[in-house]
């Protein structure tokens, strides 16, 4: 069914993993800064500006080094972003063109793997939320009643999404400003800015949080992109996508750090009940449990849409196909969400250390395929993808691209004398006091590797190829703008 601009209804989405036709794209990239603002406007990444504090970082020390690792990985974010208009393509197909219709698998079950934990990670906090709505003590209630909405709204889709996104961007910001204010009223947030000294370690540990944060978003940022019309400049879907992302986030994850510094194991044992408690009055923190569960809507939808389309690009990988059935694609998210939701139930309540080691672990294996993905999309290939040849593991692409696999597992091999995680800590971790720099090791090893190899033997064509019928002949010729 092709949308117009002059449709607004939040119609159930038919598209799934193939390129979306010219006649049905529609935006601006104003929706990108709402959908990913909106996104990070939510409980979690409050946890995920808290850990730095907790872990011993200074207040002042840690709200810096959370916005160094969201600038930097924002940046990469970004740049994934900036594909989707483009291509009109979902992120994780468009790597066929590095790993290979089969070598893109690999990665693509990490990818699986990161939404499961995410989605599992964010029920937990917004099913508490939903229980002090509703006044039950019964934690799965309100996990199982989160997953369904959340379910409802991915199988609807796109647009729905993005209305969703919005509506998170504005109760977020009244929200969260309240929020700030009842900490500054409540707490003496003064006494514990530069209370410490400047510690590397525990910098280095924020500057992580906040890049990770950023960098686990790439696998599917382009897919909330890919609607947008194909003359969309890329500067423009940047920079409102990074902009989305990273003020969001470090607006959350302030907040985060200023709450765990003053607040100590008040915050550690109970982050939703906290933040309910400073709201004040009880209709207030009702309010404020509404933010909370509109916030973690907006992003487990783009988790449960984004495993969804990972899911189907692994199976049509083998199958050949470029399309599902509405019945088939209301069934994938459906399993998924329920798998998160058993996974939330089960979760351990040792939650802060479990979130923490999961956000550092995503950074070990997306780091070296965000590098490779970027090199050859801006560096080798220009911007010049053959995309029928994504859909035919005999065509230009083939079944696996040995250069990138090898490339992509040394640059995660290379990452673990570095880690410092609970289970292991690296010999060179041990030596830089702890300091956890393997994320950047990642980049630049993958990046050496990756780049002289693929120059060598580029497989690109002379010019973007779209599928028959997409595009008028002429369309296909003209030049793509960059403004």
């Amino acid at each position: 069914m092709p949308h117009n601009e002059s449709d607004r209804r939040p119609a159930i989405e038919q598209r799934t993993i193939e390129v979306i036709p010219d006649a049905e794209r529609h935006g601006t990239p104003l929706s990108q800064f709402t959908l990913w603002f909106g996104a990070n406007m939510q409980i979690t990444a409050i946890v995920d500006g808290a850990l730095a504090v907790v872990f011993g970082a200074d207040a002042l020390w840690a709200i810096i080094g959370l916005l160094l690792g969201n600038v930097l990985g924002g940046i990469v974010m970004a740049l994934h972003s900036a594909q989707g208009p483009r291509l009109g393509l979902p992120q994780m197909i468009s790597s066929r063109a590095q790993f290979g219709v089969y070598g893109a698998v690999l990665p693509l079950l990490l990818v699986i793997v990161m939404y499961l934990g995410f989605a599992a990670t964010g029920t937990v906090l917004a099913g508490q939320a939903v229980n002090k709505i509703l006044h039950i003590d019964n934690p799965t209630v309100g996990i199982l009643i989160f997953g369904a909405i959340t379910a409802v709204v991915a199988v609807t889709g796109y647009r729905l999404i993005h209305v969703i996104g919005r509506i998170a961007t504005v109760v977020g910001v009244l929200g969260f400003t309240y929020l700030g204010i009842r900490l500054f009223l409540e707490y003496d947030v003064s006494a514990v800015i530069g209370a410490k000294s400047f510690d590397a370690v525990t910098f280095v540990l924020a500057v992580s949080l906040g890049a990770g944060w950023q960098l686990t978003f790439g696998p599917y940022v382009a897919d909330y992109s890919r609607y947008l019309p194909r003359h969309t400049s890329e500067r423009a879907t940047f920079w409102a996508t990074f902009a989305g992302s990273v003020i969001g986030s470090q607006w959350s994850m302030t907040l985060g750090a200023l709450v765990a510094a003053v607040a100590g194991k008040k915050f550690l044992g109970n982050q939703v009940g906290f933040i309910g408690d400073l709201a004040g009055p009880s209709m207030v923190a009702l309010l404020i449990y509404l933010v909370i569960v509109t916030g973690k809507l907006t992003v487990n939808c783009l988790n449960a849409y984004g495993g969804f389309m990972s899911i189907l690009t692994s199976v049509t990988a083998f199958t050949g196909r470029s399309t599902t059935s509405a019945l088939a694609r209301g069934g994938y998210i459906v399993g998924f969400t329920a798998v998160s939701m058993l996974i939330a139930i089960a979760a351990s309540a040792d939650f802060l250390d479990n979130f923490k080691n999961f956000v550092l672990t995503l950074l070990m294996v997306f780091t070296p395929w965000s590098a490779i993905n970027l090199i050859d999309y801006y560096l080798i290939s220009r911007e010049r993808i053959d995309i029928p040849a994504l859909y035919n593991p005999d065509a230009r692409y083939g079944r696996w691209n040995r250069t990138a696999l090898t490339a992509y597992l040394l640059g995660v091999l290379s990452q673990i004398p570095f880690l410092a995680q609970k289970l292991y800590t690296g010999p060179i971790t041990t030596l830089l006091g702890g300091a956890d720099i393997s994320w950047l090791v990642g980049i630049l090893v993958t990046a050496a590797l990756y780049y002289p190899l693929a120059r060598r033997t580029p497989n690109t064509p002379t010019q973007m190829i779209y599928p028959p019928n997409f595009l008028p002949d002429s369309a296909t010729s003209q030049p793509h703008s960059r403004t």
